[in-house]
């Protein structure tokens, strides 16, 4: 008799790809503590609140913006961050519930 495992969880399937990617990886890590990554003085928006703007995100990483645009939509889509419009620009900033749940559930599944 063969036992047939449940399909793992499409959302955390979604999330761990989005992870594999080490500059998303990175990115992430930097918005858990964005006072210590990216320069205040140059803030438009509370980055506890609304988030980093893709621009701070863009110059830290040396990558182009339609690459870190592109990044961060899949984080977003994986639920890991938020995206804020202010004014013109976007900003980021991750979610917290989500990223514990999302921790909860690998510590189940594995």
């Amino acid at each position: 008799m063969t036992d047939i495992a449940p399909s793992p969880d499409p959302d955390l399937v979604n999330a761990l790809r989005a992870l594999s990617n080490p500059m998303r990886l990175q990115m992430l890590q930097w918005l858990r503590d964005p006072e210590l990554h990216f320069p205040m003085e140059t803030a438009i928006a509370d980055p506890a609140e609304v988030g980093v703007c893709v621009s701070h995100l863009q110059a830290k990483a040396g990558l182009a913006q339609s690459t870190v645009s592109a990044y961060m939509a899949e984080l977003q889509r994986a639920g890991l961050v938020r995206a804020t419009r202010v004014g013109k620009w976007t900003h980021y900033r991750r979610d917290e519930q989500r990223i514990a749940d999302l921790v909860t559930a690998l510590g189940r599944t594995l």
